[in-house]
């Protein structure tokens, strides 16, 4: 998963993280996070990941991205942050050499069927996230909604938003309906911090 998120977020969108012997970590990561991974049944190759972390306690949107919540910060035993979304490029190169998109974005819906279940497992109400235009467009594609807060702000070269996803059966309907994801993706097989997708 941290080597998938360094090839992500330092090689391809070429941010400004910390990657060391080819994993990208941040402090984030110590927190006793809640990481989703979406795992190829057949292969057992990671397909893409994400991470969930309370706003009752250390995280992105409070303590990196301020500036995008000037009126204070989202904190909530019902709401999580979800940051670090990453789908495997190397699922999106093999996929576009084939011309295909479609398990890319399978791939995006599953992880996000996966936050809904999971938050509603641990009785959360909303997600918040902070996302750049390129994610905003992906959401958009993949029938996800959400609210924007705050005063989406231009970070580095691309303009960033914070926006609120509503966790509902309403919301898990219309994704699973985009992909044909209609039973739960969740694994019924539980690690310690780690939910399974497909495994």
């Amino acid at each position: 998963m941290f080597r998938v998120r360094a090839a992500v977020f330092a090689d391809r969108l070429a941010w400004d993280v910390s990657v060391v012997d080819g994993r990208e970590c941040d402090r984030f990561d110590a927190e006793d996070p809640l990481y989703l991974l979406c795992v190829d049944e057949v292969t057992q190759h990671l397909k893409g990941a994400v991470r969930l972390l309370p706003t009752t306690g250390p995280n992105m949107l409070r303590d990196v991205f301020a500036a995008l919540v000037p009126d204070g910060p989202v904190e909530s035993p019902l709401i999580w942050e979800s940051s670090r979304f990453a789908v495997n490029p190397e699922l999106a190169i093999g996929l576009a050499r084939q011309g295909v998109n479609h398990m890319v974005n399978t791939t995006t819906v599953e992880l996000l069927c996966g936050l809904v279940e999971a938050a509603q497992l641990a009785g959360v109400e909303h997600i918040v996230s902070v996302f750049d235009a390129r994610m905003a467009r992906i959401f958009r594609t993949v029938d996800c909604p959400y609210d924007v807060i705050g005063v989406p702000t231009r970070v580095g070269k691309t303009m960033t938003y914070a926006g609120v996803f509503e966790i509902s059966d309403a919301m898990r309907r219309r994704l699973g309906n985009k992909a044909g994801l209609l039973k739960p993706v969740l694994s019924s097989r539980r690690l310690p911090s780690v939910l399974a997708l497909g495994a």
